[in-house]
Parts: C-alpha cells; sequence; structure tokens
C-alpha cells in the first residue's frame, strides 16, 4: 500500500451505492445527470438533487453548469431589513458529486474574490463551509475542452475534500482530500476497504491514458504557451483581433455566466410595504451598461473594448494577482456562445498560431 493509503480506499459498486443512501439521509446531495435532449453528439450533463442511490450518474466529464452557481447563485437575497434589523441564513451540509480538476482550478478563484479581500463574504463563506466537493476523474472529454493547456489535468490533484476514481466498472478508489472528506467516509467505513496497489496502478493507469488523448486532442490546435499568455494579451491591446471577434458577439452574457472564474456582480434594492431587499445578480462585462456610471459616462461603449475587458481580467490581472490565468480550460464558454466566439481562436489570433 502507498504512504498515502490511510486516505486512499475503495468502494465496489454495490458498498458504494450503500454509502449514498446513508448520505442521502443525512445531507442534501447532488451529482450531474445526463441531459435528456435530442443533442447530437457527446451528451450533456446537468446537476440534480439525488432522491435514491440507483439513480447516481458518474459524469464523464464536467457539467454544463459552473461550480459557482452553487456558491453565487444567479440572483441571491443579501439583505432583508424589518425596521432596521438584517437576517442572515445559515443552511444545511450539502455534498456535491461531479466535481472535476477544472471546476477545482476555477473554483480558487471565486475563492480569492469572495474570501481573501478585506472582509469575507458572508453569504459565499456559508455555502463554502458547509458544501462538502466530491469530485471525480474525467475518463473523457469534450471537443472544447482544454484544461492541459491552461496548467491543469483531466484529474483533480488538489481543492476536493473526496475524489472518486472509477475502476474498470467495479467500482471507485476513494480519496479522502480533506478533514471532512475524512469524515464523510469514516461515518461509513463498512462501505470501504483500503485501497490496494493494483487498484492504484489502474487509477494511474487511467489517468495516463486520457492525459495522453488530451494532449494528442491539443498538440494541432497550436494554442499559445500558457506563460505566453499575460504579454499576448497585454501587447494586443490595440490589436484589430477584439474587432474582428466582437462583430458577431449579441451581447448575451452566455460566456460569463457559464464562466466558472466570472464573478461580476450588481445590487439591487427592493421595498415592499416596510421589508426593504437587497439582491445580488450575476453581471456580465459584455453587456453595453456594464462599465456606465451615474452620471451616464461609458469607458466601454463599444463590444470591441469589452471582449478585449473579458480578456484582459482573466490573462492579465489575476495572473499579476494569482500567478495564473482566471481561465480552467473547461470550454463551456465555447459551447454557449451563439456568436460561435472560441477562446482558444482568440488567443491563437493574438499569438499568431493559428495557421502553423
Amino acid at each position: 500500500m502507498s504512504p498515502e493509503g490511510e486516505k486512499l480506499f475503495f468502494a465496489e459498486n454495490a458498498k458504494f451505492s450503500g454509502w449514498l443512501e446513508a448520505l442521502i439521509k443525512e445531507y442534501s446531495v447532488f451529482c450531474p445527470v445526463e441531459k435528456e435532449s435530442g443533442n447530437r453528439g457527446k451528451p450533456d450533463y446537468v446537476f440534480k438533487k439525488l432522491t435514491e442511490p440507483g439513480t447516481f450518474c458518474f459524469n464523464p466529464y464536467r457539467a454544463v453548469e459552473p461550480l459557482k452557481s452553487f456558491f453565487t447563485p444567479f440572483t441571491e437575497k443579501v439583505a432583508e431589513y424589518f425596521g432596521g434589523a438584517d437576517v442572515l441564513e445559515a443552511e444545511g451540509e450539502t455534498v456535491l458529486f461531479g466535481v472535476k480538476g477544472c471546476d477545482l482550478a476555477a473554483h480558487r478563484v471565486q475563492d480569492y474574490v469572495f474570501l481573501e479581500g478585506v472582509e469575507p463574504d458572508s453569504f459565499y463563506k456559508i455555502k463554502r463551509d458547509n458544501i462538502i466537493m466530491a469530485s471525480g476523474d474525467c475518463p473523457d472529454f469534450r471537443e472544447v475542452c482544454f484544461c492541459a493547456a491552461m496548467g491543469g489535468a483531466p484529474y483533480p490533484e488538489s481543492g476536493f475534500d473526496i475524489n472518486l476514481s472509477p475502476v474498470q466498472d467495479k467500482g471507485f478508489v476513494v480519496e479522502a482530500g480533506s478533514e471532512k472528506g475524512a469524515e464523510l467516509i469514516s461515518q461509513n467505513m463498512d462501505c470501504f476497504i483500503p485501497a490496494s496497489e493494483e487498484m492504484l496502478i489502474r487509477r494511474d493507469e487511467n489517468r495516463r491514458g486520457v492525459s495522453d488523448r488530451m494532449e494528442a486532442h491539443l498538440a494541432p490546435q497550436n494554442l499559445p504557451p500558457r506563460d505566453n499568455l499575460q504579454p499576448l494579451v497585454k501587447n494586443g491591446f490595440e490589436s484589430d483581433v477584439w474587432e474582428r471577434f466582437a462583430l458577431t458577439c449579441v451581447e448575451c452574457g452566455a460566456c460569463n455566466f457559464v464562466c466558472d472564474t466570472c464573478h461580476c456582480f450588481l445590487l439591487s434594492d427592493n421595498k415592499n410595504n416596510n421589508v426593504n431587499t437587497k439582491t445580488r445578480l450575476w453581471d456580465s462585462c459584455q453587456y453595453k451598461n456594464f462599465a456606465r456610471v451615474a452620471g451616464g459616462a461609458n469607458p466601454m461603449k463599444n463590444r470591441a473594448e469589452r471582449l478585449r475587458n473579458r480578456f484582459l481580467k482573466k490573462f492579465d490581472f489575476f495572473v499579476d494577482n494569482m500567478k495564473s490565468p482566471a481561465c480552467c480550460g473547461c470550454g463551456r464558454c465555447i459551447d454557449a456562445c451563439p456568436g460561435k466566439i472560441d477562446i482558444r481562436e482568440v488567443l491563437k489570433d493574438l499569438g499568431g498560431t493559428r495557421d502553423k
């Protein structure tokens, strides 16, 4: 057994179902399920609450919804005043299955924004403390996935409470990544056995296999190296790339809303009788009025300027502040854009690697 043996377990399928059954009784449990649609090609996966173990689905790649939707919902009441007294509601514990490596990498940006500022965001912190993230390896990936080009891997390496690695349809290698995750396992130890060296070898073989496939998938795309992205975006400030790609932008904000690192919001005040409510709403830097100030001035009136701002924030601001781009390579923005703007193609045009 490896030195990490105390954190690594194996749950064969029947025992895993028993564990899920126990979790459902104690927690709100969510996992992705295959979306019922006429989609051609690989299916989409969407999160749903798990009510019985038999409906559990291990998604082979990331879900459609970004992880942030569980922590900062599209619309969220953040204050309610009754004659001056505000109410902050605590929430029950949730176990969230189906999280992938790209989601965890992106979530470090959300933590930086909402927890590491001058004052932590109370609503975000409540959810962060009460959501247990059960991630999983990616046995497959979509065409739009490019996590490896952003320094990631098709399996989680850190940031999870529990991680699942499927092993030949027999069950899962289960790794505890935090005290919360270890406690979740220890509560139902009869569902687990220590992971054998053979199981860990199979897990690692599976990981190498999908990593090799991802590398082969990315090789012909000629994406600029991750370490070159900041100077490319900064030096391309006056480039015509922004105008060209902005021609098909319809300012719908889909790229921002599905992005797991985007975090901009606006606050709305509403009054109903003697109750004053403040609501937080997702905002988009692609909206025309995103940068408009009270006097009516707007420093980003043009779509090209707003598109450029999105890239500067991801590949310049966060590199300066977090030492890495605010892009996890999940490809959700590519799937969602009705204007067919592909973040990979923008970066290739800035780096002059499109036709190489």
